[in-house]
């Protein structure tokens, strides 16, 4: 779409205003570089339009397409102008955080994206050993109540069937309750004290959880004043 006008925010909005396109660059800033990647962050775009997306995006110079060396496929890397999107994406998360989190609903905490980002925030050199396997079990969903990141060798590889090994740590909650921990808006602690979650595992691991599994880019984000929100709330 084009507006017609020489302001810098109408032609910023011509790039980036298209669907799906800010969420494409959140994925590629934050790691992902293969197009099964940045589609399972994405969760509900189909294979074509995000091949559609990324071609423009290439043709804007903010996505570096490469081929796989000795493969067949490709990956996606941003570039110079992409990665100076960071800051404003951040302010977006954080402007959401405060003013847009009233509309939230259940059906936004989606335990496939939240396992997906779990993920990315795992720091295999943090944890002892050559292998831990985590278990997260989500009370609120019976489809697919258990999920397990298996770490190996320094990989982080998420598991929707029991991978036969021994579990190190065992999460228990909602999958609201776990995103909300991660995102910052909980601490581990206080979720446990009041019972939404459950943690078992050796206190070596289990008392510094956030060394080993790093929290969310916007942990430490202001949010929106108690009172604000529940008005917010109460207007939605």
């Amino acid at each position: 779409m084009r507006y017609g006008q020489f302001c810098p925010i109408a032609k910023a909005n011509e790039i980036l205003g298209e669907k799906w396109t800010i969420l494409i660059m959140r994925e590629m800033l934050m790691g992902a570089r293969r197009f099964n990647e940045i589609q399972r962050g994405l969760g509900l775009i189909s294979p074509a339009l995000l091949t559609t997306r990324l071609k423009a995006l290439e043709e804007q110079g903010l996505v570096v397409k490469r081929q796989i060396s000795g493969q067949r496929g490709f990956e996606y890397y941003p570039s110079q102008a992409a990665e100076a999107l960071l800051p404003l994406l951040v302010a977006m998360g954080e402007w959401g955080l405060c003013w847009a989190k009233h509309t939230l609903s259940d059906a936004d905490y989606d335990p496939e994206f939240l396992m997906y980002y779990l993920e990315r925030s795992v720091r295999p050199e943090c944890l002892p050993g050559s292998e831990t396997v985590l278990r997260f079990e989500f009370t609120d969903y019976e489809s697919q109540r258990n999920w397990w990141l298996l770490v190996n060798a320094g990989r982080v590889e998420l598991c929707i069937k029991d991978p036969l090994r021994d579990v190190d740590v065992y999460f228990t909650s909602t999958v609201r309750t776990m995103a909300d921990v991660w995102m910052g808006d909980r601490t581990y602690r206080s979720a446990i004290d009041c019972g939404d979650l459950a943690v078992v595992g050796p206190p070596n691991l289990t008392k510094n959880i956030s060394k080993w599994l790093a929290p969310s880019l916007f942990a430490d984000s202001p949010r929106m004043p108690v009172a604000l929100a529940a008005e917010a709330a109460g207007r939605a």
